[in-house]
């Protein structure tokens, strides 16, 4: 495939060959060698194989796929923190990349990252050397859920060719709490409020523009390859909101400074709302069932399922062309969810993808047609870890 200008890429190919996890989750010691690139985990529900795609997903910037605070993944009669490591081949040489956390004994906790034994600032070091992207089934009510799951879910596909989108976001929050502080107090100091807005506004309309431009560039893509024909129905997006449509409008100083006048002009508002009432923490992502001419909302579950798995393959196509590096793709309880045809029809496109894939379920059944082309591992509670080869 060619990137969007019509030139070749130059793809980078990072391979997880080894994944070793200390308390972390359900896992007290794990060192598993791994040879494949479709990688296919297997196991009642519960015995602990959405944990190795948790542990998979922190290596990309954010909380991971669960969402959920550190301390929630250190295992329950564990040392009280956790270390997750891998080794990660490319062009035949290794790098490890690992995570260290540790509770504080004032509350919170300590991440310590590492490459190759080397201390790195964050996380987002890692993003040189590998790219993650996800599906869970946590996202299978995102067309018809509250607008926050968009844009989160929008957020996340940001991140992955975008590493410092994540920061941007937080401090925007930031901004906006200590924004509403002051607008509680009985005597409102301006000199500060307009300095919070004045940091609101540059970060607001920054994070609008990476989230357009994400989108736009996904839609680019999506036109680029759009087959009606395709198991996975191909989407059209939008981005609803008013700070996302000044920062579509022009530049971006002039986007912040209308959204600074925005901000001032709403103060009683929003004193009263307890809440600001407009910026991107309000806007949403609109998605259409492209061959329906429709919301995705109004399909069927199936329908849904299906356009959100064609959604997820577009944006890892999109991050190799603007990171040059296949990412990764965690895939959980996913193809239990599809009729034979479009389960065929997904590891074709998976494959062609070109990177490595970790799929998780249940059945072995549904794995059947994989037999020459995956390596497997059973997944149990009590046993952990096995190749099927050797259970």
């Amino acid at each position: 495939m060619t990137s969007l200008d019509g030139a070749a890429p130059a793809r980078r190919l990072p391979l997880v060959r080894r994944l070793m996890l200390r308390d972390f989750r359900s896992y007290g010691a794990l060192d598993l060698r791994i040879g494949g690139r479709l990688v296919v985990l297997c196991g009642e529900n519960g015995a602990g194989k959405t944990n190795l795609l948790e542990a998979l997903s922190l290596l990309g910037p954010g909380r991971g796929l669960r969402r959920a605070e550190l301390s929630e993944c250190a295992r329950l009669d564990g040392a009280g923190g956790f270390t997750l490591s891998v080794e990660v081949e490319e062009d035949g040489e290794t790098r490890r990349l690992g995570s260290a956390w540790s509770p504080a004994e004032a509350g919170g906790g300590e991440r310590k990252h590492r490459i190759d034994g080397a201390p790195v600032a964050s996380s987002r070091a890692f993003s040189d050397h590998v790219r993650i992207v996800w599906l869970t089934p946590a996202m299978d009510s995102l067309f018809a859920g509250p607008a926050g799951e968009r844009r989160r879910f929008l957020d996340r596909f940001v991140l992955a060719i975008d590493p410092g989108h994540g920061a941007r976001v937080n401090a925007f929050e930031r901004a906006l709490r200590g924004r509403n502080r002051l607008l509680e107090e009985d005597r409102r100091n301006a000199a500060w409020l307009d300095a919070v807005e004045r940091e609101a506004a540059e970060l607001g309309v920054a994070i609008a523009a990476a989230r357009l431009e994400c989108v736009s560039r996904l839609e680019a893509l999506i036109a680029a390859e759009r087959d009606d024909a395709s198991p996975f129905p191909w989407a059209r997006l939008a981005l609803d909101g008013e700070v996302e449509a000044l920062a579509a409008s022009g530049p971006a100083l002039d986007a912040e400074d209308r959204y600074r006048a925005l901000l001032r002009d709403n103060r009683g508002r929003d004193a009263a709302a307890g809440r600001t009432l407009v910026g991107p923490h309000v806007g949403d992502l609109s998605v259409w069932h492209g061959p329906k001419d429709a919301p995705a909302a109004t399909a069927s579950t199936g329908e849904q399922k299906a356009l959100l798995v064609g959604l997820a393959l577009a944006h890892a196509r999109l991050v190799a062309d603007m990171s040059g590096i296949v990412p990764i793709a965690l895939l959980d309880e996913i193809a239990a969810h599809f009729d034979p045809r479009r389960r065929a029809a997904l590891f074709v496109a998976l494959a062609r993808l070109g990177g490595q894939t970790f799929v998780t379920g249940a059945d072995p059944a549904t794995f059947a047609d994989l037999a020459d082309r995956a390596e497997a591992f059973e997944v149990s509670a009590e046993t952990g870890v096995r190749s099927r080869a050797q259970a």
